[in-house]
């Protein structure tokens, strides 16, 4: 009977409250105790936050921090929504790859900056030697079937003799054997004939 008392002036009360309940507020039913009473209804005022769901203050630096950390780093400005790419843009890119091993594979045969500047003085005197070959050989097609007549001839035929045969042993000390092309071993070759070319235009000249 007691307890039958109790829930009755229990509800009572929550009607009470009920009727004086303003805008907003909300009424919290009773709850029972470890020894089984029953706790008093409480209304809750508008707006209220309990304890355990209030949010913790932050200080305005670490709201900052978080702010930053969201954002990037200070002048980062996001992309826009990428945009797909054309056929164009996919071969710009193909090829900035193509340069870029390349360089790296330049750099990486650079470490031996000697066998380098020996393959760079190589291939000039090479073309060095073509161009004295194309200028030899025109001169002999424009000439008569004795090719050497006057002394003015004979001089820039030794001339042009000497700076071969120094441009070919010149190329020939600082290029190795197996590193030859074609071309470097025909001129090699044609080095003993152009002394023997030379040494008798001397001898004529004299």
């Amino acid at each position: 009977m007691g307890s039958n008392n109790k829930s009755g002036e229990q509800g009572k009360q929550m009607a009470d409250l009920s009727k004086s309940l303003k805008e907003g507020e909300r009424i919290l039913e009773p709850t029972r105790r470890p020894d089984g009473t029953l706790r008093k209804p409480i209304r809750i005022r508008a707006g209220y936050v309990p304890q355990d769901e209030v949010v913790k203050y932050q200080s305005k630096g670490s709201l900052m921090k978080k702010e930053m950390a969201s954002q990037g780093p200070p002048g980062y400005e996001p992309d826009p929504a990428p945009k797909p790419k054309t056929k164009s843009a996919k071969r710009n890119e193909r090829k900035k790859e193509k340069r870029l091993q390349s360089t790296a594979e330049k750099g990486n045969s650079s470490e031996d900056g000697s066998a380098s500047n020996g393959s760079q003085s190589v291939n000039v005197l090479a073309s060095e030697m073509e161009a004295l070959d194309v200028s030899s050989n025109n001169d002999v097609c424009g000439e008569a079937p004795n090719p050497v007549t006057t002394g003015e001839d004979v001089e820039k035929r030794i001339r042009a003799l000497k700076k071969k045969i120094r441009l070919t042993e010149a190329q020939q000390q600082k290029t190795a054997s197996q590193d030859l092309n074609p071309e470097q071993l025909e001129k090699f070759s044609k080095l003993e004939e152009w002394r023997q070319e030379l040494k008798a235009l001397e001898d004529k000249e004299a």
